[in-house]
């Protein structure tokens, strides 16, 4: 076992008694939502049925899973525009991401209705999450605390995590956003919002007793500071984060909408490869193992695109990482680069991987140690969807002139706000 599946493997299952299926349960809660977020399901309870105190673990749990859906397609959708993955299929609703078309402005992205999903794209689950987290959270601080059964605390404190990572997730990854149908908001903005969440996650977590949730929270915390440039507050908060701490969106095979999207589109329908320049990523003179890919001696869906698997999920039930301690390690290391060698050091040895080209980093400048310090963050947080925002942060260059498939790459980088929100948005003024 590796040194993250060792320790501290914390999940966001601990209100799921009621089980998985319960997010469509909150669905008509949407309805007041209007646009992207208006989804019909009859057999969805109503909205005042959840004015119920007894439904409290109900409702966290469907807005949790909520944020799961929207992660799982987040993380293979930016793995696609950040050259992670590359396109293998034949599919018209995932070539635009292979190519990085403007063809992205149509889509608002969904969850899958099963393992053979193809959309891709995640603009309207990010906002039913946020959505869900945000009502949620309404309805719970609304009831009797004597009423509830279960930690009204945490689950305030989960809500908020899980709130505060979806608009951390639009704000990193999107070129501009609106929040519950308000106006225009750069992705500094949004960031700077989903600090708000994770400040309350944090005392929230603070009252339950719960280090878990504090640390899912200050992390998120964290990352977002950095992301706005104030270093200094992202290495405070990334270093109350202990060794071996990993929470995990979880996913399922009860059913094909809830699986590992990475590893379907990957393994089982050959509709996106990893891509085979990662194969040459050497430590030491030895293939990285934080990014482990293998041929398949076989075509993609494509019949054309000489497939590879991605190995770090390796079926469809794997978890995917959320927040963990090798990324706490990792904003510590750009935050202070003159810190960076004994922060890259512990992190290395934790993982049993040698370290010695991290004393050259003693004489490096600055920008060249951070330089350093993110192409550690591609293999380590590799498809844990970082690197889109990695490579939009720091100005990284984006693949030019043409993909695999001979297709002329697009203009687009950050995933443009969707075309249906510009037009339904009335705070959104129209132009043209």
């Amino acid at each position: 076992m590796n040194h993250r599946s060792m320790t501290s493997r914390r999940r966001s299952s601990r209100l799921r008694a009621v089980g998985a299926g319960c997010t469509a349960l909150l669905f008509s809660m949407l309805g007041a939502c209007d646009s992207l977020l208006e989804v019909e399901n009859p057999g969805a309870v109503e909205a005042a049925d959840l004015e119920n105190p007894q439904l409290a673990g109900t409702i966290v749990n469907s807005a949790l899973g909520q944020f799961e859906c929207a992660y799982n397609s987040y993380v293979v959708s930016t793995s696609l525009l950040a050259d992670e993955t590359i396109n293998s299929s034949s599919w018209l609703n995932i070539n635009p991401w292979g190519w990085r078309g403007v063809e992205l402005e149509t889509i608002d992205g969904s969850c899958p209705g099963g393992r053979a999903a193809t959309g891709l794209g995640a603009y309207t689950p990010l906002q039913q999450a946020v959505y869900l987290t945000t009502d949620g959270t309404r309805l719970i601080e609304g009831f009797p605390a004597e009423e509830i059964v279960g930690d009204r605390s945490e689950m305030l404190g989960l809500l908020a995590a899980y709130g505060g990572y979806a608009q951390l997730l639009l704000g990193e990854g999107f070129c501009e956003m609106a929040l519950h149908e308000g106006p225009l908001m750069t992705p500094d903005e949004v960031i700077t919002a989903s600090i708000g969440e994770f400040d309350a996650a944090i005392a929230h977590a603070q009252a339950a007793g719960n280090a878990e949730l504090e640390m899912l929270a200050t992390l998120g915390r964290a990352r977002a500071q950095l992301d706005l440039g104030n270093t200094e507050g992202a290495y405070l908060d990334a270093a109350t984060v202990t060794d071996g701490f990993v929470w995990y969106a979880e996913y399922s095979t009860i059913d094909g909408s809830r699986e590992n999207r990475t590893y379907n589109l990957n393994h089982l329908n050959l509709y996106v490869s990893a891509n085979p320049a990662d194969a040459a990523l050497m430590i030491d003179g030895a293939p990285d193992p934080r990014v482990q890919i293998e041929d398949a001696n076989a075509k993609g869906n494509d019949s054309a695109t000489d497939h590879w698997y991605q190995l770090k999920y390796d079926a469809a039930n794997s978890p995917i990482p959320i927040a963990s301690w090798e990324e706490a390690k990792l904003i510590m290391a750009e935050a202070r680069p003159e810190e960076a060698v004994a922060h890259l050091t512990e992190l290395r040895t934790a993982q049993g991987l040698p370290t010695g080209d991290l004393a050259a980093l003693g004489g490096m400048s600055n920008a060249d140690v951070v330089a350093f310090v993110l192409e550690e963050r591609r293999r380590q947080l590799w498809l844990e969807g970082h690197r889109l925002n990695d490579m939009l942060r720091h100005d990284l260059e984006f693949p030019q002139g043409t993909n695999h498939k001979g297709q002329l790459y697009g203009p687009i980088t950050c995933m443009p706000l969707p075309q249906q929100e510009r037009r339904a948005n009335p705070n959104i003024p129209t132009t043209g």
